[in-house]
């Protein structure tokens, strides 16, 4: 388990500070098809943590395997390698904010992005652990969860 999250710290930071090594005709379809891999990633991790979340707050019914389900496709999203996913110069300065809410610090040196990447890696794996444990189990868990994925958007996401 270790191993994977520290490959996955390795990845995520290699993605952070890597540079565009794209030829111009392609770098704008190339870094707007990142931009939509990693909204489409944000998007299954809303899907699978508004499950867990309804479940800890009583608004869905407690079921563990569903619980279960929904922990273990977290926990394999937040180790996928998302290293093309973040190329340099696609963040809403350079695209807009209609493109993208990624604001331009994650790229900046003393970026804390992989640090945080990785703390929801360890996060989901908890919750991965917990989840189909029982309702309590999974709101002992769900915190971390929040806490992970809270901490990035405020760090480097363009506020509504």
């Amino acid at each position: 388990m270790k191993l994977g999250i520290c490959a996955l710290g390795g990845m995520i930071t290699a993605a952070v500070v890597a540079t565009s090594a794209m030829g111009d005709g392609h770098a704008d379809k190339a870094i707007m098809a990142a931009v939509k891999a990693r909204q489409s990633q944000m998007t299954l991790y809303s899907f699978n943590i508004s499950v867990l979340g309804g479940m800890a707050k009583g608004d869905i019914a407690y079921d563990a395997e569903a619980a279960s389900a929904a922990a273990s496709n977290l926990a394999a999203l937040a180790q996928m390698d998302q290293s093309r996913m973040w190329p340099q110069g696609s963040d809403n300065e350079a695209l807009g904010t209609e493109a993208t809410a990624a604001l331009p610090a994650i790229w900046q040196p003393g970026s804390t992005a992989a640090e945080k990447g990785m703390a929801l890696a360890e996060a989901a794996i908890a919750m991965e652990q917990s989840a189909g444990a029982g309702l309590d189990s999974l709101r002992g868990a769900i915190g971390a969860v929040g806490k992970s994925c809270g901490a990035c958007h405020e760090s480097y996401r363009q506020k509504n």
